[in-house]
């Protein structure tokens, strides 16, 4: 047998790229209305409620009841993602891993797109005429966290007063409702609900994953709320909205490129970008729920 042989010999690998746990993209794009924005930042138009006029007097002048105008400014982010798969690391890999750098891009991006949302539903809204004016969500739209009497998770009481919240501000119950959640309160909400109850039967379904619906939301779940503190007192935020209540933006629209630089030794070059923003259209389309985490 030759002594070259072994030369020949390659280190042998499997033929996927296994991608590493990680919320897959965008999951709250769909529960919100998108617009495709043009520029840096663009205002969408609102006229507020009015009142009618008593007539009291016959042949009398028609009214003129000025309507309220609004606005609301959304301003674009950019983010970009890159990475280069030089060509010598492709021969000792024996595998092209391009598409799966494509593809964990693409996920990293569309995780923005929830980050702006997730901002802009309890953060400030830019609103009057150069959307210069911020509007924070009124204490009316929170749900405390010791809502009950005690500091807890996420409860069916707390759900309840969400959805009372929603129904005073005289939102279209038929138009779709979310609910974003962490795994933590979808916990507390199955922990704290009697076992006989036909409420525990409806969480349990809901865990198995057979209903994505509850108390007329349908549940959303992402680790991306906010969480402020630390354990054991840390608490999260958990989101309702009616799916108008929410827009985001985007110019672009998650772009790739895979591209060969020569300057770079014939590396390959993986390349995306996108451009979001995000606003509340209107405080009382939004809830906001404290958690304990």
């Amino acid at each position: 047998m030759s002594q070259q042989i072994p030369v020949a010999f390659v280190n042998q690998y499997h033929a996927d790229v296994e991608m590493l746990l990680q919320q897959k993209g965008s999951r709250l794009r769909s529960c919100v209305r998108v617009e495709s924005q043009k520029g840096e930042a663009q205002f969408y138009e609102q006229i507020g409620p009015t009142d009618a006029v008593e007539i009291t007097t016959r042949h009398g002048d028609s009214p003129q009841v000025d309507s309220v105008h609004d606005r609301r400014r959304v301003t674009l982010r950019f983010f970009d993602w890159g990475d280069f798969i030089d060509r010598i690391d492709k021969v000792q890999m024996l595998i092209d891993p391009t598409n799966a750098y494509t593809q964990n891009a693409v996920y990293a991006l569309g995780r923005t797109y929830d980050q702006r949302i997730i901002e802009a539903a309890s953060g400030s809204a830019a609103t009057g005429h150069a959307g210069a004016t911020p509007i924070a969500l009124p204490a009316t739209q929170k749900v405390a966290v010791g809502f009950g009497g005690t500091n807890v998770g996420l409860t069916v009481a707390k759900l309840v007063e969400a959805r009372r919240i929603l129904v005073k501000g005289e939102n279209d119950m038929d138009e779709p409702q979310y609910l974003a959640y962490a795994s933590q309160a979808l916990a507390d909400l199955l922990n704290t609900t009697e076992v006989t109850s036909a409420d525990y039967n409806s969480v349990k379904a809901l865990v198995k994953g057979e209903i994505n619906s509850f108390m007329g939301f349908e549940f959303v779940h992402t680790e991306l709320l906010t969480v402020t503190g630390t354990s054991p007192t840390a608490q999260r935020l958990t989101l309702a909205w009616a799916k108008s209540g929410l827009l985001l933006a985007v110019a672009p629209d998650v772009e790739t490129a895979v591209e060969r630089r020569w300057d770079k030794r014939g590396s390959v070059y993986v390349y995306a970008v996108a451009g979001s923003g995000a606003v509340r259209m209107q405080e009382k389309k939004v809830v906001e729920i404290t958690t304990l985490e």
